[in-house]
C-alpha cells in the first residue's frame, strides 16, 4: 500500500502581482434604470429668447435640434420632448413657470419620472446659465449652494436638497474689474447682475455662447452613457 503521505500534490498558487492587478481593474459603476431627465431653465416669451439667463433653454434646444425631437409638449408644468440617447430614454424639459418658479417644475417632473432622492445625481441633469463664470466656460456639479441663482434656489427649496446634477453655463461679462470702475467713474452705465442677464445679448457674445451649447449637448450625452464623474473630469479641468 502506497503511504499517502508521498502521493504528490498540487496548490492553485495565486501570484500577489495577480492580485494586485485585479485589485486595480475599476469597479463597473451600476448604471441607472429609468429615464433621465434634462432640464433647462429661462424664461418663457419672446422677450427673452436671446438673453443670458435663457442659456438653459438654448442648451435644451441645442440637443433637441441635434437629436431631432420637438420640445412641444405640455406637461408638469414644463414643455417637453423625448428623445433616444446612449440606448436610453431622455426627457428634455424646459418649465414655463419662469426662472423664479423653476422649482415646481422640477418637482413635478420627478414625481412624475419616479426620481428618488438618491437618484438626483444620476438621472436629473439641470442647465442653467451662471453670472459668476465667464462667458464660454462649463462647469459640472454634484451639489452645491445656488449661489445667487434664482432658479437654482427655486430648486433646492423645492426638493430640500443642494443634492442634485447641473451643468452651470459661463455667462458673465468678460470684462476686468478695472475697466468696470473705470466706466464708472466716467460716467457711464456698466450693466450688470439683473439686467445684464434679462437683456438681449450681442451678436460676437451669441457666437461665443454658440459653441458652449454645443459643449454643453456633449457633456450631457456623456453623463446619459458613462456617468457624472466622467463628464466633470472632461469638462471641468477644460476650463
Amino acid at each position: 500500500m502506497k503511504d499517502p503521505g508521498n502521493e504528490p500534490h498540487f496548490t492553485l498558487h495565486t501570484s500577489h502581482a495577480t492580485l494586485e492587478e485585479e485589485a486595480q481593474k475599476p469597479v463597473a459603476q451600476e448604471k441607472p434604470t429609468g429615464p433621465f431627465v434634462v432640464v433647462g431653465l429661462g424664461n418663457p416669451g419672446m422677450e427673452y429668447v436671446w438673453t443670458p439667463h435663457n442659456a438653459g433653454f438654448m442648451a435644451i434646444d441645442r440637443i433637441a435640434q441635434q437629436e431631432r425631437v420637438a420640445v412641444q409638449n405640455r406637461r408638469c408644468k414644463a414643455l417637453t420632448g423625448a428623445a433616444r440617447i446612449a440606448n436610453r430614454e431622455v426627457i428634455l424639459a424646459k418649465p414655463e413657470t419662469f426662472m423664479n418658479l423653476s422649482g415646481l417644475s422640477v418637482a413635478a417632473l420627478l414625481k412624475e419620472f419616479e426620481i428618488e432622492p438618491e437618484e438626483r445625481g444620476k438621472r436629473l441633469v439641470v442647465l442653467y446659465d451662471e453670472l459668476d463664470l465667464p462667458l464660454g466656460t462649463v462647469k459640472i456639479k454634484e451639489r452645491g449652494s445656488p449661489a445667487g441663482h434664482n432658479g437654482a434656489r427655486s430648486i433646492t427649496g423645492a426638493l430640500g436638497s443642494n443634492e442634485w446634477l447641473r451643468i452651470r453655463i459661463g455667462v458673465g461679462p468678460n470684462l476686468p474689474a478695472e475697466a468696470i470702475a473705470a466706466g464708472a467713474q466716467m460716467g457711464r452705465r456698466v450693466r450688470g447682475g439683473k439686467d445684464y442677464l434679462l437683456d438681449p445679448m450681442s451678436k460676437k457674445d451669441l457666437a461665443v455662447l454658440d459653441e458652449v451649447l454645443d459643449r454643453v449637448a456633449i457633456a450631457v450625452r456623456m453623463i446619459v452613457d458613462l456617468g457624472p464623474a466622467a463628464a466633470m473630469n472632461e469638462f471641468n479641468r477644460r476650463d
